[in-house]
């Protein structure tokens, strides 16, 4: 009687364990299909959300498409409206071209006609230049035929004296030296000529003698007493160059005469 007892007991405690487990495992499967419903849920959701966020995109697309299509059209519009005026105003510069070309066409042939006669009377002005120069270098041959050369005042020979003022310009075509006129006034301030400056002292009209200062490098040479057509010479310059000076008019405090420096001589910066 006892024996049976026992095992009764212990029949009933598995029996119990059994149902636990079971019940547990039930339990078990109820969380995890809850979690599965949640978690499907919200992947429902977001599939959701994409597929609105990407209909509105493509909506938002299709507009900008529908607008790029507008603004192309437009843009075709515009783009035949210039082509036409392009070619109008190619055509339109053609024809100026074409007028520009016949107008200097005539313009070319009008100048080359009056060229022409302008040659004729050139050829017949060069046949009386002819004769006058020719008559121009007797009339020259005959001045330097009265030219004279003399001995200055450092005793050195001097070039060609002009005594009148055809015999200047005589000398000024030959070309060998450089002329500057002056005419100076007893009283008045000292007058540049060329790079040195004269002052006239005094004059002697019935001696045709007279005396003059001249300012050159710094310093001041005296030319006293000196005569009509007499070649008064000194030296200047950092090339230590010959210069002549020769008054061929002499009158009360006046004397006019000019200065004659070399070729390659400094050049005044205003003459």
């Amino acid at each position: 009687m006892s024996d049976q007892d026992g095992v009764t007991v212990v029949h009933e405690g598995g029996s119990n364990a059994g149902k636990w487990i079971l019940l547990l495992l039930a339990v078990i499967y109820v969380a995890a299909s809850m979690y599965f419903l949640v978690d499907l849920h919200g992947s429902v959701n977001k599939l959701t959300q994409d597929q609105t966020a990407t209909q509105k995109q493509i909506a938002d697309l299709t507009g900008r498409m529908q607008a790029a299509e507008s603004e192309a059209e437009t843009l075709g519009q515009q783009v035949g409206i210039t082509k036409k005026e392009l070619a109008q105003r190619a055509a339109q510069l053609r024809q100026a071209q074409r007028e520009a070309e016949e107008r200097l066409a005539k313009e070319q042939k009008e100048q080359i006609t009056a060229v022409s006669g302008d040659i004729a009377g050139v050829k017949t002005d060069v046949g009386g230049v002819k004769t006058d120069l020719g008559q121009t270098k007797t009339d020259l041959a005959a001045t330097r035929a009265k030219l004279e050369s003399t001995v200055g005042d450092l005793g050195l020979q001097s070039g060609l004296i002009a005594r009148t003022r055809d015999d200047l310009e005589s000398l000024k075509h030959r070309g060998d030296r450089n002329y500057y006129e002056f005419t100076l006034r007893k009283g008045k301030d000292r007058m540049p000529v060329s790079t040195i400056s004269l002052q006239l002292r005094k004059t002697d009209a019935k001696k045709n003698k007279y005396t003059l200062d001249v300012l050159a490098d710094d310093r001041t040479i005296e030319k006293k007493d000196r005569n009509i057509f007499e070649p008064c010479q000194f030296y200047t310059g950092r090339d230590h160059m010959l210069y002549e000076l020769v008054v061929n008019d002499i009158r009360k405090d006046q004397i006019s005469g000019y200065l004659s420096t070399p070729k390659n001589a400094l050049q005044p910066a205003v003459q």
